[in-house]
């Protein structure tokens, strides 16, 4: 299946509904000029916007994104009695209790679960955990292994195009999940994360970066690889005004999928200092 950039997605469902892009901006209250950018991809709609758009064109953010197609292939992946991603928990889950022990239930987010690895490791060391992923094979297989070890995790499912936090966290978490947000909606997201999180909280969140001598994974998708690459360094700049903990760019091998390959991944730990 080729590969459609967003704004190709949003010109090709205009025409299947026979609307003009008058007649789409009208309904958007935004200019023609702006839906011409959306369809020459010289220009993202913001992430506002992304649920309005989708409305007024029938579909969805996941298809505007050209999203539906990644989850299908972790729905497939998920899919088996084994745990794609194994079972111990990401280096960054010891790094964040280094600096932020369970002495008390603290409240964790986990966005991007996947099948609850790095969740269900919070939860048996005490903290209070959420956790969500877009994944309904993924989630399934996080919630029996909650029940197999005990674990007490609120698991639910969502799409992290849509979900923001409503209530506050101590500590929020991501890991290999924050790649597919696109440009355009990357500062929004982290400061809706930084407003959610307790004072002398921690937000724990690591993103796959482009480096041109790296090849893409033999188990990832096209639409995956290519939706929207971060760069060295883009993560941390929107926390320039946190505490930094842990700051770093790793280029690692890895076997997910059975097939050994190499990725370049930027990570930040970073404390919200309140203000005196």
């Amino acid at each position: 299946m080729d590969h459609l950039k967003t704004g190709e997605v949003i010109c090709k469902r205009r025409k299947e509904l026979g609307l003009t892009q008058n007649q789409l901006a009208s309904s958007l209250n935004i200019s023609f000029q702006a839906v011409s950018k959306w369809e020459n991809n010289s220009a993202y709609p913001d992430i506002e916007m992304l649920p309005k758009l989708a409305a007024a064109l029938h579909t969805t953010v996941d298809a505007l994104l050209c999203y539906e197609s990644i989850v299908t292939d972790y729905d497939k992946r998920y899919d088996t009695e084994e745990y794609y991603w194994g079972l111990m928990p990401n280096q960054i889950c010891y790094d964040i209790m280094k600096i932020l022990p369970p002495i008390k239930p603290y409240r964790v987010l986990d966005i991007g679960c996947g099948e609850g690895k790095d969740a269900v490791f919070f939860a048996k060391c005490g903290y209070s955990v959420t956790a969500f992923d877009i994944s309904e094979q993924g989630i399934e297989k996080a919630r029996r292994l909650a029940e197999y070890n005990q674990a007490d995790v609120h698991f639910f499912k969502a799409d992290l195009f849509d979900y923001r936090p409503d209530t506050e966290y101590d500590i929020i978490f991501s890991s290999g999940a924050l790649h597919f947000m696109q440009r355009a909606g990357r500062e929004g997201l982290c400061d809706s994360l930084k407003a959610h999180t307790a004072d002398n909280g921690i937000n724990a969140l690591n993103v796959f970066v482009e480096k041109p001598f790296i090849k893409r994974a033999p188990d990832s998708t096209r639409e995956e690889e290519e939706l929207h690459p971060w760069h060295s360094g883009e993560l941390f700049g929107y926390y320039h005004d946190w505490m930094f903990h842990v700051c770093r760019e790793d280029i690692f091998d890895c076997n997910s999928g059975g097939i050994p390959h190499k990725h370049c991944m930027d990570t930040l730990i970073a404390r919200k200092i309140k203000n005196e």
